[in-house]
């Protein structure tokens, strides 16, 4: 019985995942054309996606407190219902203003994907755990392949007459299936031994401070590889639909579908490629391979002119992203004692964060003062950076490598 309560509950949690990564993914490649409506320059339209992220860094860490002391229903119901309203705000908005505050407010409630991630550690053992993990994650590749392919088909093809009211809201009504869902079949994970060993593990856990953190250069250059390869794409997706528009005369339906084709290309590559080229190359030759991509591919955006060529780079793109953040993630995680997992992946996990916030406002900015290519051009630099640090994560890792045969051998 409690195996079978604990399928349901995961089949509500992956339902609750991918209905929030479908209602990103409707949203995300429309937003700054849909703020263009009520005459935001493309600074402004920007803001709106680096906005949502910035709400989302102040309030996962609440969210997670939140449900460790009250339970992950509570606050995953409260959630789906903050995102319900989110998106009826921005189906409704009849002004930017009120964009911002519903966008906020999206960025607020985002934390329910953070306290899935708890609920199934709370249900699981060690040894399914990274299956019910790998449900959720096939959530999120979902969502996002098929969130900017019906964002598309709902907002027209007109793109003088683009309906960007009807998106919004039946992102809204996924929402509220989601919570109507959650709300009949979702027990809660935590019982009152749970959470007393919760308290005694958060009491005894030992926080890392900036002065150890900097005795660890590596950690030090994979965390700077991920800030610079996240801001790179998220101003990308922030300033694509604005490029698409003034370069090649789309409408939000067509970029909708660039969105869509990406996350297609990514979806095929962490679901089979990576494993392969993983053990053909190594993870440190195709962390630098993926930096090359992304690099490229953003390039090429900068200087595309057909549809052919729009598609080579993007391809490039999702190349690159599909490669680099899990191999950072992987190169984190295996440089940490277990007892550290948390603080040091949370630690990479805000530093992305702020690359999300950063990279819009930069996208937006340079856009309006450099041409619409300046966010990508200037994103090919930034990776020339990542490119850098991470040939000397290379070095370092050859050294180490070496010290630790010499090492054998003496003994």
């Amino acid at each position: 019985m409690e195996s079978k309560n604990n399928s349901r509950a995961i089949f509500v949690l992956f339902l609750t995942v991918f209905i929030d990564l479908l209602g990103f993914g409707i949203i995300l490649p429309i937003l700054p054309l849909y703020a263009e409506q009520f005459g935001a320059k493309p600074n402004e339209a920007t803001l709106l996606v680096a906005i949502y992220s910035l709400m989302q860094f102040l309030f996962a860490p609440l969210w997670g407190k939140f449900s460790d002391r009250y339970g992950r229903r509570p606050i995953l119901l409260l959630t789906l219902l903050g995102s319900v309203i989110a998106y009826a705000g921005l189906g409704f908005a009849n002004s930017l203003w009120i964009l911002f505050i519903a966008r906020s407010l999206a960025g607020i409630m985002a934390g329910n994907i953070s306290t899935a991630q708890a609920y199934i550690a709370d249900i699981t053992t060690p040894a399914n755990r990274s299956r019910g993990m790998g449900i959720i994650g096939a959530a999120f590749g979902l969502g996002f392949i098929l969130g900017p392919a019906i964002g598309g088909l709902l907002i027209g093809s007109d793109p003088n007459n683009a309906n960007f009211h009807l998106p919004s809201l039946f992102a809204a009504g996924l929402s509220l299936l989601a919570l109507l869902c959650a709300l009949m079949l979702l027990p809660e994970s935590l019982n009152s031994e749970t959470k007393a060993k919760i308290q005694v593990h958060r009491h005894r856990q030992r926080r890392l401070n900036l002065l150890q953190l900097s005795q660890r250069p590596q950690f030090g250059l994979l965390v700077g590889i991920y800030f610079f390869v996240t801001f790179a794409v998220a101003a990308m997706d922030s300033t694509l639909a604005l490029w698409s528009k003034q370069q090649l005369n789309w409408g939000p339906q067509q970029t909708s579908y660039l969105f869509a084709f990406m996350g297609i290309v990514s979806t095929i590559i962490q679901g089979g490629l990576i494993g392969f080229l993983k053990k053909y190359f190594g993870e440190i030759k195709l962390l630098i391979l993926g930096i090359l991509g992304l690099g490229l591919g953003l390039l090429l955006i900068g200087f595309s002119q057909s549809l052919i060529l729009v598609l080579v780079a993007t391809t490039f793109v999702a190349w690159g992203i599909s490669l680099s953040q899990p191999i950072l993630n992987s190169l984190i995680s295996q440089m940490t004692a277990p007892e550290e997992q948390g603080q040091i992946l949370g630690i990479a996990s805000s530093c992305s964060a702020l690359a999300r916030i950063g990279g819009p406002i930069w996208a937006g900015v340079s856009f309006m003062k450099f041409g619409s290519s300046a966010p990508f051009l200037s994103g090919s630099l930034v990776m020339l950076v990542a490119l850098t640090l991470s040939l000397r994560v290379t070095t370092s890792a050859s050294e180490q490598k070496t010290e630790r045969l010499a090492l054998q051998s003496r003994s």
